[in-house]
């Protein structure tokens, strides 16, 4: 198992994210000089964009290496020969592999005294992260939720404090490893180095929630064109994280068998006529939809808006009633509070909104990325917002676990997968 490092910087402060979607390919190169005194998300411009269809991907996961190799190359080539640049590596996100959420709480023995830095690494082992998990998975996040000193918890950083038991609550992304090494050799085949991975819904959050809305209780809700990422925020902290396989990719199937016409031009009608509110003129609105293998436009149905609506509607439907029933299983329904954010290309279907907040019950707000320097008005959109993130993960000062000697077991209570345990003692 591989220890995870802090985050790392492309030579000559150039940065690259790469967002590897079922739909879309999108290599962002952005070059980072921050002023002395800064935060480290200012200094960040944008000068590179590449985007391509996404080819070989089937609800984020790679099922033709050929195709997802050339789809890579031909986005980072692009945004390459926009920025003037070349890049040697990327941060990319991860969709595939079935990444999920463990909460983990465990102790160590202090002895009484003051807490340093070697007593972090020493909980934060990843030795202790990876015990018990299954060998075809392998670690992907490793966050700190929370600290405890002698069973007071709620402590922030325990540096410098004195006790007799430093406990932590950690939050452990895991992934399969087949589906991740995959997503590694299409990248290394394109010559790039692959400097992190970054689940999706991790990175969409990042560029799309605020400071407020991460201490208060809030889910972001990313719908891609192939599966729908769930990431839950808590007290400034990401403490869940699910990816359901359903997205806008889904829609558009749906409307080509419904109406047996082309997936483009079902893409096209989605994106143009496409809504999940019906209104009292959708029956007197006349839509083509051409018939496959029917090159004669004459051949064409002429179908009622309403028609449209009533295919897309149950599908949109059916994606929040899993997002909310899998935050109600998982217990992450009340921590995330009365808040949703909204994100990726298929939230942009008109009614979404109203749809979201009739299922879910909760305040919804659409989500873009924030604005960066040089990002340009096509890019700005909720389609990128992940892209967006993965560079603002790859230019953040938080590290993860550290590398560490081993901690006996000996010295250490350890309690795996408490979710309902972390639930109760915050709640």
């Amino acid at each position: 198992m591989k220890k995870k490092t802090a985050p790392k910087r492309v030579r000559n402060g150039l940065v690259a994210a790469l967002d590897v979607g079922t739909n879309k390919v999108c290599c962002l190169i952005a070059r980072h000089e921050p002023a002395a005194g800064t935060a480290p998300e200012d200094g960040l411009k944008i000068i590179g964009i590449g985007h391509q269809v996404s080819r070989g991907l089937r609800s984020g996961t790679i099922v033709d290496l050929d195709e997802t190799e050339a789809s890579i190359r031909a986005a980072v080539e692009a945004a390459e020969q926009m920025a003037g640049e070349n890049i040697s590596g990327v941060v990319v996100n991860l969709t595939g592999g079935q990444p999920k959420s463990r909460l983990i709480a465990y102790e160590v023995s202090i002895a009484g005294h003051e807490i340093g830095d070697a007593d972090l690494r020493r909980i934060l082992d990843p030795a202790v992260l990876t015990d018990g998990m299954a060998k075809e998975r392998e670690l992907e996040h490793s966050i700190p939720v929370g600290y405890s000193v002698d069973g007071n918890r709620g402590v922030r950083d325990p540096r410098g404090m004195f006790g007799e038991r430093l406990g932590v609550n950690m939050h452990v992304i895991s992934a399969l490893s087949g589906p991740v090494r995959n997503l590694e050799t299409s990248i290394q085949r394109c010559h790039l180095e692959v400097q992190n991975k970054v689940v999706t819904p991790y990175a969409s959050a990042l560029s799309t929630l605020v400071e407020d809305e991460t201490q208060l209780g809030v889910t972001c809700v990313d719908m891609g064109g192939g599966t729908t990422s769930i990431a839950v925020y808590f007290d400034g902290e990401l403490v869940n994280i699910d990816v359901l396989p359903v997205g806008g990719g889904h829609v558009t199937s749906d409307i080509a068998r419904g109406l047996s016409t082309p997936l483009d031009q079902a893409e096209r009608m989605k994106t143009l006529f496409g809504s999940v509110l019906a209104s009292s003129s959708d029956d007197r609105e006349i839509i083509k939809a051409p018939l496959v293998g029917e090159e004669n436009s004459a051949e064409a149905n002429n179908i009622p808006r309403s028609m449209l609506i009533g295919i897309i509607r149950p599908r949109i439907e059916e994606t929040f009633e899993m997002v909310r029933d899998r935050l109600a299983e998982t217990g992450f329904d009340k921590v995330a509070g009365q808040r949703v954010v909204l994100t990726g290309g298929a939230s942009q279907l008109t009614g979404v909104r109203e749809l979201a907040a009739s299922i879910l019950e909760k305040q919804i707000r659409m989500g873009r990325p924030r604005p960066i320097e040089g990002m340009a008005e096509a890019i700005a959109g909720p389609a990128f917002s992940t892209a967006a993130g993965l560079l603002q993960y790859a230019i953040s000062n938080k590290a993860e676990v550290p590398s560490a000697a081993y901690c006996p077991p000996e010295q250490m209570n350890r309690g795996f997968g408490r979710i309902g345990q972390w639930l109760r003692e915050n709640f």
